[in-house]
C-alpha cells in the first residue's frame, strides 16, 4: 500500500501544470496559458516570417487553440491571431508568466 501512495505522489508531481517562470517550447503550452517568448531558432526565412508577424524576442503570445494531434496551434501575439505548425513552435522558446 506504501508503494502505491508514492506512486501516485511521483505521478502527481510529474503531470502537474507547468509554472510561472518556467522555460519550455511554444508547443508545450497549455490552451490558455500566456508566455514570454525567449528565444527562436531556425533558419533566416522562418525567423523573417514569424517576425513580419510580430513574433519577436520578448513578444507575449497566448495559446488560443491546438488541433487534436497538435500539429497546429493557434496563438495571439498582441492583436494578431497566428497560426503555425508544431515544427515552428517547438523552435521557439518562452517562458510562462
Amino acid at each position: 500500500m506504501p508503494f502505491l501512495s508514492l506512486f501516485l505522489l511521483i505521478f502527481v508531481i510529474i503531470t502537474s501544470n507547468s509554472k510561472e517562470g518556467e522555460l519550455l517550447k511554444l508547443s508545450e503550452l497549455k490552451k490558455g496559458q500566456k508566455a514570454i517568448v525567449k528565444s527562436i531558432e531556425g533558419n533566416k526565412e522562418m525567423k523573417q516570417r514569424l517576425l513580419s508577424f510580430g513574433l519577436t524576442k520578448g513578444s507575449v503570445v497566448e495559446l488560443l487553440d491546438c488541433s487534436l494531434s497538435k500539429s497546429n496551434i493557434e496563438i495571439m501575439v498582441d492583436t494578431t491571431l497566428l497560426a503555425l505548425r508544431r515544427q515552428e513552435a517547438e523552435n521557439i522558446e518562452v517562458e510562462i508568466i
